[in-house]
C-alpha cells in the first residue's frame, strides 16, 4: 500500500513536471522550438486539444519556479493507497480462479489478461475520474462531464498499453510482485491519467 501511495505520488509528479515543461515552452514567443524544446514538442497533442488562454500563462522568467500543484499529487498518492488493497484482492482472486501452473501456462495467463481488462480496467478507470473529480470538488455534473470527455479515450489507451504488461505480468512475475511490477509500469500510466486528468479541466 506505501508503495502504491509512493508511486502514485512520483507519477503526479512526473506528470506535473511535463505539464511545467509544456507550459515554459509555449510561453515562448512563437511557441516551442524544436531545437530547444524536444520534451515540449512530444506532448504537443496537448498543446492542439487544449490551448492555453493567454491569461492563464505566467511570463517567462528564470526566477519563478515550475507551478507545483500539492492538492493533486496528494489526491493521487491518496487513490494509489485506497486502491491498493482491491489491486491485491483482485490479483489474488484471479490467481486462483486461473492458476499457472508448469503444464498450464499461457492459456490461465490470458483469461487473466481477458478478467482484468474486461473487467477491472473499466471499473478502475471509472472509479479513478469519479474519486479524482468528487476530490477537487466537483459534483455529480463534473463527474459526467469527465465521464463524457475523457473516460472512452482513456479506456483506449489502457486497451493499447495493458494487456501486454499484464501478460507478462501474469505469466513471468510471482504474485508477491505483480501489485509493485504493475506499480512500477503504472508511473507512465498514471502520469499519462494525471495530464488527461488535468487536460479536462483546461
Amino acid at each position: 500500500m506505501l508503495a502504491d501511495l509512493l508511486l502514485g505520488g512520483i507519477a503526479d509528479t512526473v506528470a506535473q513536471s511535463l505539464t511545467a515543461i509544456r507550459q515554459k515552452a509555449v510561453r515562448k514567443p512563437g511557441g516551442p522550438d524544436p531545437k530547444d524544446d524536444f520534451i515540449a514538442i512530444e506532448i504537443h497533442e496537448l498543446d492542439r486539444k487544449n490551448v492555453l488562454p493567454q491569461h492563464e500563462l505566467i511570463p517567462s522568467s528564470r526566477y519563478l519556479p515550475p507551478p507545483f500543484d500539492f492538492e493533486r499529487l496528494t489526491r493521487f498518492m491518496a487513490y494509489g493507497f485506497l486502491m491498493a488493497p482491491l489491486q491485491h484482492r483482485w490479483f489474488s482472486f484471479l490467481s486462483h480462479t486461473f492458476p499457472i501452473t508448469s503444464k498450464s501456462g499461457t492459456v490461465p495467463a490470458l483469461k487473466r489478461v481477458a478478467f482484468d481488462q474486461l473487467i477491472f480496467a473499466p471499473l478502475g478507470l471509472s472509479a479513478f475520474f469519479t474519486f479524482m473529480t468528487i476530490a477537487e470538488g466537483g459534483g455529480r455534473r463534473a463527474v459526467m462531464r469527465k465521464f463524457q470527455d475523457v473516460y472512452m479515450p482513456a479506456l483506449k489507451a489502457n486497451y493499447l498499453v495493458w494487456p501486454l504488461v499484464q501478460i507478462l505480468n501474469f505469466r513471468i512475475i510471482p504474485l508477491p510482485l505483480q501489485i509493485p511490477f504493475v506499480s512500477t509500469v503504472g508511473i507512465a500510466w498514471t502520469a499519462y491519467l494525471s495530464l488527461t486528468n488535468q487536460s479536462d479541466e483546461a
